[in-house]
């Protein structure tokens, strides 16, 4: 990975700085109001909220880079041109383990369909998050972003992710055009989102 140890703690830094910022700013936001009363839950819980955006609504394409739990490579450019799950998840958080079945079951749906699945691990060394796959029956890939948080600094601008967790859908541009806050509750949701920015790429 080209990321070098002066890098990482930049990003470290940098991701610090842009989360407080964000939870400062955001006096309005459920999970800003959640992470200063500290609920001592180890993460910050969503409470389901469903943001899609119009297509004159959303930002700048992002770009990310990181290493999976295999070792590999993988960043936007290597993705370009297609819808892009994101989900930011640990092995440790409950809701994760909640929704992980629906996510593969919407990878599958799409796979191959004109859309990509990329979790984002944003607590565990690799072994840990290997072994929440195979658990699990995870087949997409997943970014260890623990050690440099680079990949949810990438994220932290007009629609972080803010919570834990989370999931963000980025249109065949790369823009973020859907969030999830919190838990997946039906596969459904998350499949007619993402049917919908396929649709749309295609048209």
């Amino acid at each position: 990975m080209r990321a070098t140890r002066t890098r990482r703690v930049v990003g470290a830094a940098a991701l610090a700085a842009a989360s407080a910022l964000v939870l400062a700013g955001c006096s309005s936001d459920p999970l800003a109001e959640q992470y200063r009363e500290g609920s001592g839950k180890g993460y910050i819980a969503g409470d389901g909220t469903i943001s899609e955006y119009p297509v004159d609504e959303r930002g700048e394409p992002i770009e990310f880079e990181g290493e999976t739990i295999e070792g590999e490579a993988l960043g936007s450019d290597d993705l370009a041109g297609e819808v892009v799950v994101v989900n930011f998840w640990y092995a440790g958080c409950a809701p994760c383990r909640a929704e992980a079945p629906m996510l593969q079951e919407v990878f599958e749906e799409f796979d191959g369909e004109g859309a990509s699945f990329v979790g984002v691990n944003v607590r565990d060394q690799a072994a840990t998050a290997a072994s929440f796959e195979e658990n699990f029956g995870i087949t997409y890939p997943s970014i260890i972003d623990s050690i440099d948080g680079l990949v949810q600094y990438a994220f932290a601008g007009d629609v972080p992710p803010a919570a834990v967790p989370t999931t963000l859908v980025l249109d065949a541009e790369g823009r973020v055009a859907a969030r999830i806050l919190g838990q997946l509750k039906d596969a459904s949701i998350l499949s007619t989102i993402v049917g919908d920015l396929v649709d749309e790429a295609a048209a």
